[in-house]
């Protein structure tokens, strides 16, 4: 096993990479503003001729992710392409023609939701009627937690539904709060032995699509780097693609003095190892 490195930036490491699949919220922005070095230092890999596709567990397609970049201040120069759970999940939802899907959305509502599955040959009920469990998300992610949803989910399993997990994320950080995700739902519905599918990070379809995408760039991906803030998703997806990974401290966790003890730490309590890690992405 290789020790983790402290590189002080990716100018260093640009070289050894041609594809770099970054992830999106706890990387280039946090929900409220764009992380400004996180962003110049991508726009500098893609100025040397490095390709960067953005990876991310929202759960909503590309061109939903990408539309608030500019508000926030991600520039456009900073990527190639995106690829999302949304995407992913979108094509598993698309193999299953006249199904009908039990929908359990996040707080935003079905007209935010819909772009998973406009246009696709599905029904909508509720769980008495349903041949899928399609999870976006919690209702409420300000003020509901994932227990609150037990014995709803309880009828799902009773009826041996799989569940379609949308977001493999448990949590997100906004600003400086943390709010639940689908993925801590999927951890109740196994929890109560239920089957979930999941399309996103650290799961192979997701990377799958990623690689397609870079691919048509005109050259398929031979050195590729992932950068992410999550063990659970970012660093084990690298690891189980055999892809190198970049660990940055600005999502999730929040970091003290010591850093490098810490992420040491942290991902010895995944059971995980990066390749690299920094406090932040810089070049």
């Amino acid at each position: 096993m290789t020790a983790l490195l402290f590189p002080p930036g990716l100018a260093g490491l640009a070289s050894r990479y041609d594809t770099i699949l970054c992830d999106v919220w706890g990387v280039i922005h946090n929900g409220r503003a764009a992380f400004t070095e996180a962003c110049d230092a991508l726009v500098k890999f893609r100025a040397g001729g490095g390709r960067v596709c953005l990876i991310t567990n929202a759960p909503v397609p590309e061109a939903q992710v990408i539309r608030y970049f500019e508000p926030l201040g991600v520039p456009a120069e900073a990527f190639d392409a995106c690829v999302s759970s949304g995407d992913a999940t979108r094509y598993e939802l698309a193999q299953r023609p006249g199904k009908t899907v039990w929908r359990l959305g996040g707080d935003e509502g079905w007209e935010h939701d819909r772009y998973l599955y406009e246009g696709l040959d599905l029904k909508f009920e509720d769980s008495a009627k349903a041949d899928l469990l399609l999870c976006i998300g919690l209702r409420d992610m300000a003020n509901d937690q994932p227990e609150d949803y037990r014995a709803e989910l309880k009828e799902g399993v009773e009826r041996a539904l799989p569940m379609l997990c949308a977001n493999p994320d448990k949590q997100v950080r906004v600003g400086g709060k943390l709010y639940w995700c689908a993925g801590a739902l999927a951890d109740v519905y196994e929890d109560l032995g239920g089957q979930v599918i999941y399309p996103g990070k650290p799961y192979a379809p997701i990377y799958k699509l990623a690689l397609e995408r870079v691919a048509a760039m005109g050259a398929p991906a031979r050195n590729v780097l992932c950068i992410g803030d999550s063990p659970a998703t970012d660093v084990r997806g690298a690891r189980g693609q055999g892809f190198d990974s970049l660990y940055v401290g600005t999502g999730l966790k929040q970091h003290g003095p010591d850093f490098e003890a810490e992420v040491t730490d942290l991902l010895a309590d995944y059971g995980e190892i990066a390749t690299y890690a920094m406090t932040g992405l810089r070049w």
